[in-house]
């Protein structure tokens, strides 16, 4: 009997823990926008995104990515975020929007995440002014 309840532990361990990640990464980018880190956030770029950011819209290359989040970032350091919405119950699809709070104005942070192989890629990102 301990032998069993042992082996089924084993078995679903990993599960638990792929799920308590996946419900984490929404956290984790909110931490990542509220310091600014450009390079964090790339890490969980697909390989190409679609960037909409106030009123310029494209898609990039990860790296070209970084690069303009990173210029956003010089022109609105951000001061505080928090999570506005999540949707974290699909297997294949992550949704979070995020407000970050800057010394002047608040942007609305939307990140839509698609699953590639085992974890979730940033598929867009679109930063906007939050509507009061």
């Amino acid at each position: 009997m301990i032998r069993s309840l042992f082996l089924l532990i084993i078995a679903i361990a990993p599960i638990c823990r792929s799920v308590s990640w996946q419900a984490d990464i929404i956290d984790d980018l909110s931490s990542y926008f509220k310091s600014g880190n450009s390079k964090e956030i790339a890490k969980n770029f697909a390989p190409t995104i679609e960037l909409i950011i106030i009123d310029e819209e494209d898609v990039y290359s990860k790296a070209q990515g970084e690069q303009i989040l990173k210029d956003f970032f010089s022109k609105h350091s951000p001061v505080k975020t928090s999570i506005f919405h999540r949707i974290n119950n699909s297997q294949n699809y992550r949704f979070g929007v995020i407000l970050v709070s800057t010394s002047k104005e608040t942007f609305r942070v939307s990140i839509t995440m698609k699953k590639f192989n085992t974890s979730f890629l940033i598929t867009e990102l679109r930063i906007e002014p939050a509507k009061d």
